[in-house]
């Protein structure tokens, strides 16, 4: 995968991650949690945080025009940590497509 933009905000949201892989603009939630009694991160992309990416993805593809008329998709990568084991890392791809 190529990157595309890091950080990038707008008036609606931010984005952690944009990136190229082969033709799809797939767009990347990076979430870490220390302790689990808050949840887990990949339960911190609930419904709210899913619309909020949602929307800045689309402000992201009206300014950057170029990628608009490829294929999309949203991944999450989460991070748990907790005390002293090491952190377990989970990839989703499509994330917001189960």
């Amino acid at each position: 995968m190529r990157l595309l933009a890091q950080n990038w905000r707008c008036r609606r949201g931010e984005l952690d991650l944009v990136m190229l892989d082969a033709d799809t603009v797939v767009f990347v939630e990076v979430r870490y949690r220390r302790y689990a009694a808050w949840g887990g991160a990949i339960e911190s992309v609930d419904a709210r945080k899913r619309e909020k990416l949602t929307t800045a993805a689309m402000h992201f593809l009206q300014q950057e025009s170029r990628w608009a008329k490829h294929p999309c998709r949203f991944d999450v990568i989460a991070i748990n940590a907790e005390g002293n084991s090491p952190a377990q890392l989970s990839w989703i791809q499509n994330a917001f497509d189960t």
